[in-house]
């Protein structure tokens, strides 16, 4: 019975890639570079080799053969076992259909925003403004080209999916620039009572 590790994604990608066919961990790597897919999984080549080693210990996968190209050294190519099948099932449908609370960076200095002067803040905020809506236009060029290469929709609804959340966020982002602005956010004036007059406690005006 394999032990429940799944907090790296990468070895569930390279386990999604195995259930095609046997390759080597190069070749799971390039895959995954050719589909796109390490711009939702982190991909490190060095980090892939660890990660086959640990779901062969884990009776995953299982060495299918060892091949040679020209001068290139031997290498090791893998295939899915039934555990890792099962694996590939529980683990997607976990991530899948159970919500888990994230902690992205951006929230986490939101949480801490008043540790910037406001003015500070709010140019901040106006240049994530700026680089998102480069994003976006960037995303929304990228799906065009998948679109006219008729690349089905199934394959890239995690690019699909981080658009939408790229929308969220420079609504989200221009709405509370907008309020830090027009003096609409509660709790401004303590803010910048704070930094203009050295107290953290001055009353609201």
């Amino acid at each position: 019975m394999p032990s429940r590790q799944r907090s790296n994604p990468l070895a569930l990608a390279a386990l999604t890639c195995l259930a095609e066919r046997p390759m080597h961990p190069y070749e799971v790597a390039t895959t995954l570079r050719q589909r796109n897919k390490h711009e939702s999984v982190r991909l490190n080549y060095g980090s892939l080799y660890a990660v086959f080693t640990s779901l062969e210990r884990r009776g995953l996968i299982a060495a299918a053969g060892v091949s040679r190209e020209g001068r290139l050294p031997e290498r090791t190519s893998y295939e899915l076992t039934e555990a890792g099948r099962v694996e590939i099932h529980e683990w997607l449908a976990e991530l899948v259909g159970t919500p888990v609370k994230e902690y992205p960076d951006f929230e986490a200095a939101l949480a801490l925003l008043a540790g910037l002067p406001p003015d500070t803040a709010l140019d901040l905020l106006r240049e994530r403004i700026g680089r998102l809506e480069v994003r976006i236009a960037q995303a929304h060029a990228a799906r065009e080209v998948l679109q006219k290469q008729q690349v089905p929709r199934l394959f890239w609804v995690e690019h699909e999916f981080h658009t939408t959340l790229l929308d969220a966020e420079l609504s989200y982002v221009r709405r509370l620039a907008g309020d830090i602005e027009s003096g609409a956010l509660e709790g401004l004036q303590w803010w910048r009572n704070t930094y203009n007059h050295d107290t953290y406690y001055a009353d609201e005006e």
